[in-house]
């Protein structure tokens, strides 16, 4: 989230941040939004009878705040239709690993576990399922000899901070279309190998 923040008040992304939401009152990124002044709310799911009515309560509140994207970041909760027929194709999340390959938690682990070489982190497009929809960013961090879960954990979040800012600044700026279930990115071929080499990370030999 505050990647985020940070690249909207840097003009990266040419957007601004009109609301910090969560369902827990003592998630600590609506502390550090306050402290940017940027506006927060908590809605408890504690207090809907379903996921339908909880995203109702919610989408009224981005309504009345004048949201048009949707980025989740730690968001624990799977978006019902009320949420996402609202902002079709307009809400961003972001997993820690290499989408479709494991899904859901502890995936670092599950990485280590399978023996694959590389993992890394996925910016996709939310649907109805868990850590799934269109693909619009991945970044590639390479498992080490000697890594366990926190130090390629720690490698990871390290690019989930330049690539969930690059995301975001594709869709604000229209250069992401939806084609057959799959994310077409509207930039040319130079600027999108540009990209692409960004988001690897080198090995020093």
């Amino acid at each position: 989230m505050l990647s985020l923040l940070d690249a909207m008040e840097s003009g990266f992304v040419p957007g601004k941040c009109v609301l910090v939401a969560s369902n827990v009152a003592d998630a600590p990124g609506l502390t550090s939004a306050s402290a940017r002044n940027v506006r927060t709310a908590v809605v408890d799911h504690h207090g809907s009878s379903s996921r339908e009515e909880h995203d109702e309560k919610l989408l009224a509140l981005f309504r009345e705040a004048g949201v048009e994207i949707v980025c989740l970041a730690g968001y624990m909760r799977l978006l019902s239709p009320v949420l996402l027929k609202a902002f079709p194709h307009r809400v961003l999340n972001i997993h820690p690993a290499l989408l479709p390959s494991f899904p859901g938690l502890h995936v670092q682990r599950k990485a280590l576990e399978h023996g694959v070489r590389f993992s890394g982190c996925t910016v996709h497009l939310v649907d109805e399922e868990v850590d799934h929809g269109p693909i619009v960013l991945q970044a590639v961090v390479p498992i080490l000899p000697n890594d366990d879960e926190d130090t390629l954990c720690a490698r990871i979040l390290t690019f989930e901070h330049i690539v969930y800012p690059r995301a975001l600044k594709l869709l604000c700026e229209e250069k992401i279309e939806v084609r057959n279930g799959r994310v077409k990115l509207l930039i040319p071929l130079r600027e999108y190998t540009e990209l692409l080499n960004d988001l690897v990370y080198r090995v020093e030999k």
